[in-house]
């Protein structure tokens, strides 16, 4: 065990798919093997990084969601991460440091996975393999979960006026919890 903590996750991942060429592996054997709750990211990072082929359902249509496999050790172009710390500071500020994607804010128990606190990394909307940059206006703020499985997605958000109607359809203790959440979200504004 000594021997793997000084590999680090991203070392042990990137063994698990070289002993497994051409083989699909789900992301719960990756979860287990890389021992951490970024494993997502750090197959990103194989992926995007050092140009290992690394495939998944948006790339073929025969894998399922949460299934991977590095088809050869053929590199594939790889991307520099060039986001610099001033550009994610005003992201985050910029998206009021909440995801993009489901709403949670960072610190608070995340929605989809109450287990662990929500932490936010910054997500292409077009992305880099796609033609994105790693400009502001390209970039946004999402939680680690939403990030594990949203490579290469772009979801619309909703208007004002969709919400409202989708919490008037609410139960009544389902409308009460959204104003307990804004309340709590912008004690503020609620004071006024």
């Amino acid at each position: 065990m000594k021997n793997n903590k000084k590999k680090g996750s991203k070392g042990l991942l990137r063994q698990f798919f070289f002993t497994n060429i051409g083989k699909v592996i789900s992301s719960d054997e990756l979860r287990e093997i890389a021992g951490i709750s970024e494993w997502a990211r750090r197959v990103r990072e194989l992926r995007n990084e050092e140009g290992l082929n690394i495939q998944t359902h948006n790339d073929r249509s025969d894998l399922k969601p949460g299934e991977y496999i590095l088809v050869d050790l053929k590199p594939i172009p790889s991307f520099a991460r060039e986001i610099s710390k001033e550009t994610r500071a005003l992201v985050l500020d910029r998206n009021g440091y909440t995801c993009q994607s489901c709403g949670a804010a960072a610190g608070e128990p995340n929605p989809y996975d109450g287990n662990r606190k929500t932490r936010l990394h910054i997500a292409h909307i077009i992305d880099k393999s796609m033609g994105g940059s790693d400009e502001p206006a390209n970039l946004k703020a999402v939680c680690s979960v939403c990030n594990e499985g949203a490579s290469n997605l772009t979801l619309n958000r909703p208007e004002a006026i969709k919400l409202i109607s989708q919490i008037r359809r609410a139960p009544v203790k389902d409308q009460l919890d959204v104003l307990k959440w804004l309340v709590k979200k912008f004690p503020a504004q609620a004071k006024q």
